[in-house]
C-alpha cells in the first residue's frame, strides 16, 4: 500500500513541475496546508478521493490521471 501512496505522490509532483506550480501554490489552492502537499508527494499519506479530485482540479487534469 505504501508503494501506491509513493507513486501517486511522484505522479502529483511531476505534473505540478510539469505546469511550473510551487508547492506552497499548490496547497493554496488546494486549499490545504503545505506540510500536508509535502507528505503527498512524499508518499507519507494515504488520501481521501476528495482530496485527490482538488488537488487535480488544481493541477488541470483528471484525478485518473494522478493515480499509478
Amino acid at each position: 500500500m505504501k508503494d501506491l501512496a509513493q507513486r501517486l505522490g511522484a505522479n502529483i509532483r511531476e505534473k505540478r513541475k510539469e505546469i511550473g506550480l510551487a508547492q506552497d501554490k499548490l496547497a493554496e489552492f488546494a486549499d490545504m496546508d503545505r506540510s500536508y502537499i509535502g507528505r503527498i508527494e512524499r508518499g507519507q499519506m494515504n488520501i481521501t478521493k476528495e482530496k485527490l479530485y482538488a488537488l487535480a482540479k488544481v493541477l488541470g487534469c483528471h484525478a485518473k490521471e494522478l493515480l499509478p
